[in-house]
């Protein structure tokens, strides 16, 4: 029986051990905690840490794997890449992984390979941000160089803020780095993200959605994707031609992307988070809802240097997630929807239980759960997802605390 090496086995994880078990795998689980609930699906579990490449790679060596998975993590890519490269299996190349896991490095490829790229620099103290100033207009983004999830990202409008947006981004850094850019001024009105999917060097599925904020809590935190996309079909292709380029530089091989671009005034494209993996928030789900596949079958396939068979389509129209979460910190109660946005959901993933802690959503880790949508038209999906919390009640007990400014 071939062997797959897994790198996280946390909840929204699992589904690619159980995938690659159904497959007829044996799953091998590397993972730092101990708790994590991966362990009790995997075939075998070793307590290591995912960002241990040495400690991964002895594992892979013990156990004889013939591939390896980092599954919808960031932290974890570059090990699967640098164990996948080490060994000789398939995988994509571990310097082009490392590009796209830090954001230092990414924006220094972004500007040496002619794509559009923002002023920016990193750091690894706030003084060393205090002197450098001068070189940037406001708005500018302070963001960790290593995290995902928009975790330790503030959108400055003033430098009077600097000290605590420095704080917070170093506070989610494993790296101890923050980056500092200037802000896009985007001209449509969502973000462009979701996963594109890329076989033998070629995108063959077009995941791109558009994300949606809550500026009631942090606006730069996604609570949720809806499609189609609502972008020109000129934006559209000079958005696929970019993604497509970077995939050649890159020479990445196959697997998931997790992509978040925006389009300027002046028609040009600028990626802005670019990551080797599934997206978070079951945008794997999504896409599974709206393509008719199976997202992390495919995963798990071209990890093991097995064969796909997929053919590009335009989707089912009119599907949307929404990230359910609160602006307070307290005890969670439990969740109410108005009936008429009952009527539009196809599936709901809770991940607290009542009494479980809660707080306010200042990054992805702290949704509550997940509601997959299904509308008729783009016109009832606009009025339903722009007053969505209107039709949301997530009671909760009050332990103080609210959402703190991010402007």
């Amino acid at each position: 029986m071939k062997k797959i090496l897994l790198l996280g086995g946390s909840a929204q994880q699992v589904i690619a051990i159980e995938t690659a078990k159904r497959l007829g795998f044996y799953t091998v689980l590397c993972d730092y905690l101990t708790d994590n609930p991966g362990q009790y699906a995997a075939d075998r579990f070793y307590l290591v840490s995912t960002t241990d490449k040495e400690a991964v790679l002895k594992v892979a060596e013990k156990e004889k794997i013939d591939g390896v998975l980092a599954y919808a993590s960031d932290p974890a890519a570059p090990t699967a890449a640098y164990v996948a490269e080490k060994l000789g299996l398939p995988g994509n190349p571990y310097e082009s992984v490392q590009i796209l896991c830090n954001k230092d490095k990414f924006r220094r490829f972004l500007q040496e390979n002619g794509f559009c790229a923002p002023v920016s620099n990193g750091y690894a103290a706030q003084q060393e941000i205090e002197k450098d100033i001068c070189r940037y207009r406001l708005p500018v983004i302070v963001k960790p160089v290593d995290s995902s999830g928009s975790k330790g990202a503030t959108v400055l409008h003033s430098w009077d803020g600097l000290s605590q947006a420095a704080e917070f981004a170093f506070s989610f850094s494993r790296t101890h780095r923050l980056i500092v850019e200037e802000y896009i001024e985007k001209k449509h009105k969502y973000l462009i993200g979701g996963d594109i999917f890329v076989y033998e060097g070629k995108v063959i599925q077009w995941g791109l959605m558009n994300c949606h904020r809550d500026n009631r809590v942090n606006p730069l935190v996604p609570v949720g994707k809806s499609y189609p996309l609502l972008l020109s079909e000129v934006d559209t292709e000079h958005v696929k031609d970019t993604l497509q380029r970077m995939v050649d530089k890159l020479g990445i091989v196959s697997g998931p992307m997790n992509v978040e671009l925006v389009v300027d005034q002046n028609d040009r494209v600028w990626p802005i988070d670019i990551g080797p993996r599934s997206g978070g928030n079951m945008i794997p789900d999504l896409l599974g809802m709206i393509f008719d596949t199976d997202v992390v079958e495919m995963s798990v396939r071209v990890a093991m240097g097995m064969p796909i068979d997929i053919q590009e389509t335009k989707g089912t129209l009119y599907y949307a997630t929404h990230n359910l979460h609160t602006a307070e910190n307290g005890a969670f109660e439990g969740i109410e929807y108005s009936e008429e946005l009952k009527e539009h959901i196809v599936k709901e993933c809770v991940y607290k239980k009542p009494g479980d802690p809660v707080e306010y959503f200042d990054n992805a880790a702290k949704a509550i759960g997940i509601i997959f949508l299904k509308f008729k038209n783009q016109e009832e999906m606009d009025f339903m997802l722009e007053n969505i919390n209107q039709s949301i009640d997530v009671k909760i007990v009050q332990g103080g605390g609210t959402a703190p400014s991010y402007r």
